[in-house]
């Protein structure tokens, strides 16, 4: 079933998710899936499963030159998503993104998912490449996630890269991209930023899902803004709890976010990190209540493939 779908059959009812990482090498689905066996007592309609493109290492060999070898830390998205599917009997939603794959490789990923019945997908531009003077890049490769959402979104009307598939099938997928509630990084403002995400929209999209927040008031006057600029699909906040003080430093870092001053004063007066993470599940609590009160249509939940903190948030909200 589609995001969408289940969004609309619930009725205003908020509805759970979560967002996991592919188990590293070395572990196994197994791992993975212990996570998330306990959350499934909160009946989440769907899970996202995140996509990390291969890195590049480089080694010296004999003769003296330089080697480089592609590295994937993590295993494929599309088979963790069908070992998901297959054991809990819920709709997955693989993340597939621009820098990972030629527009033929993702082509053949969708097709992929089709033939498994997985149905949802969530496009995103993906995190800078860490190897940006890689000696192969994939120049064809799409640049925005606008150009990877037209892509889908033609298969979904039977148009495909080569004339011998073309109109001997549509794919269905429901299309999910990102948002900033303060904005993307690259943006030089929020209205610039709206302004590409409506494209996002006007190219095929069917919902949103955003990057963590801390601060609700942000996350509602994001909303506003949308729907004073015309978009009016679902808008599923994105939450994580904070778990440690080095977070008050690293997620502005990284994620380009604000940490409110309540919360940062409250993480300064924990003792360690066992007192910083009780702070950031009590904060997370308080504010999913109050966007479930506001009748956010889900919670979205990124879990980084732990559940302690993420089942006692959702046992005290839902």
């Amino acid at each position: 079933m589609k995001v969408t779908e289940h969004i609309a059959n619930a009725q205003g009812k908020t509805l759970f998710s979560i967002e996991v990482l592919p188990p590293q090498k070395g572990k196994t689905i197994d791992d993975l899936l212990r996570v998330i066996e306990p959350l499934m007592e909160f009946k989440p309609p769907f899970i996202d499963v995140t996509y990390h493109r291969e890195e590049l290492i480089y080694k010296k060999r004999s003769d003296g030159l330089i080697e480089e070898i592609p590295l994937r830390k993590r295993p494929g998205t599309v088979g963790i998503c069908a070992a998901i599917k297959g054991r809990f009997n819920v709709d997955t939603v693989p993340h597939l993104v621009c820098g990972g794959f030629t527009p033929e490789e993702t082509e053949d990923a969708l097709f992929t998912l089709h033939y498994l019945g997985i149905n949802n997908v969530l496009l995103l531009q993906g995190d800078s490449d860490k190897n940006p003077k890689a000696a192969n890049p994939k120049n064809n490769a799409h640049k925005y996630a606008s150009d990877l959402v037209y892509q889908v979104a033609r298969m979904n009307q039977g148009k495909f890269l080569h004339e011998e598939t073309e109109n001997e099938m549509k794919t269905n997928f429901c299309i999910g991209v990102a948002a900033y509630p303060e904005k993307h990084y690259e943006s030089p403002n929020l209205n610039t930023d709206l302004k590409w995400l409506k494209h996002k929209v006007d190219c095929g999209a069917d919902y949103i899902v955003t990057q963590m927040f801390f601060d609700n008031k942000k996350y509602f006057e994001f909303v506003d803004k949308c729907r004073a600029a015309g978009i009016l699909i679902p808008i599923i906040p994105g939450l994580k709890p904070i778990a440690q003080r080095s977070q008050l430093s690293t997620l502005p870092r990284i994620f380009h976010i604000d940490i409110p001053e309540a919360l940062a004063n409250e993480v300064e007066k924990c003792k360690d990190d066992k007192e910083v993470k009780r702070v950031g599940i009590e904060w997370c609590i308080q504010q999913s209540k109050e966007l479930k009160a506001a009748g956010a249509p889900v919670l979205h939940y990124y879990t980084m493939s732990r559940s302690e903190a993420t089942i006692e948030i959702a046992k005290a909200v839902f």
